[in-house]
Formats: C-alpha cells, sequence, structure tokens
C-alpha cells in the first residue's frame, strides 16, 4: 500500500489515481492517514457489491414499457382521411 501526502494528491491526482488502479492509496495529513483511494473494483470486492446480469443490462432512466412519454399528447387518427 502507498501513502502519499495531502500535498502531494493535491499537485497531482492523476498519479494517485493511477496509483489506486493497482494498490490503496492512502492519504495523509501531517503523517496521519485520513482518507483511502482504491479502484472501483477494489471497493466492490471489498464491499461484497457485486453486479448480476440483470443490473448491467437494465438501463436507468427509461421509461416502463407502454408508458407515453410525459410531454407528447396521445396519438390521434386525422378524421378527415
Amino acid at each position: 500500500m502507498r501513502a502519499i501526502s495531502s500535498r502531494e494528491f493535491n499537485q497531482d491526482v492523476s498519479q494517485a489515481k493511477r496509483a489506486a488502479r493497482f494498490e490503496p492509496v492512502f492519504v495523509t495529513d501531517r503523517g496521519n492517514p485520513t482518507h483511502v483511494l482504491m479502484s472501483i473494483e477494489a471497493f466492490r470486492r471489498l464491499s461484497g457489491e457485486t453486479e448480476s446480469i440483470v443490473d448491467l443490462l437494465a438501463m436507468p432512466g427509461l421509461p416502463e414499457p407502454g408508458a407515453a412519454a410525459p410531454d407528447s399528447e396521445p396519438w390521434r387518427r386525422n378524421a378527415s382521411a
């Protein structure tokens, strides 16, 4: 595990993010660890969070099938045709 100071972290966040891909990075303030930066994969393993195929295929924000769009008027047949 790698440790960097808050100052180093603030000066080069990209370097800390690159290092966190491979191992957790401890950010210290006056020599005391205050934060840990890790990849999302490492966090998910640590927290036990898993995604099922259903979660991966779900598209949040889409309307339910058969639901009308909130701004649209219902389709109407032209009476003059």
